[in-house]
C-alpha cells in the first residue's frame, strides 16, 4: 500500500481535523509541518501537477503576508506564485494530503475521502 503524506500546519484546524481522521482510521501516514520542514519548490510543483490544479488555487488570499505583499491585483505567473509559497509557508493552502501519484487540498477536510 502507497504511503500517506500529509503536509500541513499543526495549528491549523483542518489539518487537526484531517489528522485525527487519518488516527482513527488506522491509517500509516507521514505528517510534514511544513513551518518547519519546508516544502522544496520542486516538491511543491510535483503537488500541483499531482493535484491537478493551478499554483493560484492554492494561494491563501486572506493570509495578512498576502496582503502585505500587495499581490492582490497583481498579474502573477506560475512561476512567481509558487516563489512566493516557497517564501511564505503562510500563502499555502492546507492541509494537502498526498498518496502516490495523487494529492488532494483536503480542504474540508470529508475531502480526505478521495484519496483514502
Amino acid at each position: 500500500m502507497e504511503k500517506l503524506t500529509i503536509y500541513q500546519k499543526p495549528t491549523c484546524t483542518t489539518c487537526r481535523q484531517v489528522y485525527a481522521a487519518l488516527k482513527e482510521k488506522g491509517v500509516d501516514f507521514d505528517a510534514v509541518d511544513y513551518y518547519l520542514d519546508p516544502i522544496p519548490r520542486a516538491k511543491l510543483k510535483e503537488l500541483l501537477k499531482k493535484m491537478g490544479i493551478p499554483a493560484s488555487e492554492l494561494l491563501r488570499k486572506k493570509e495578512p503576508v498576502y496582503q502585505e505583499l500587495k499581490l492582490s491585483g497583481k498579474k502573477l505567473s506560475e512561476e512567481q506564485i509558487i516563489d512566493f509559497m516557497v517564501k511564505h509557508p503562510d500563502l499555502i493552502e492546507r492541509p494537502i494530503v498526498e498518496k502516490g501519484a495523487k494529492a488532494i487540498l483536503a480542504r474540508p477536510a470529508e475531502r480526505l475521502r478521495e484519496i483514502l
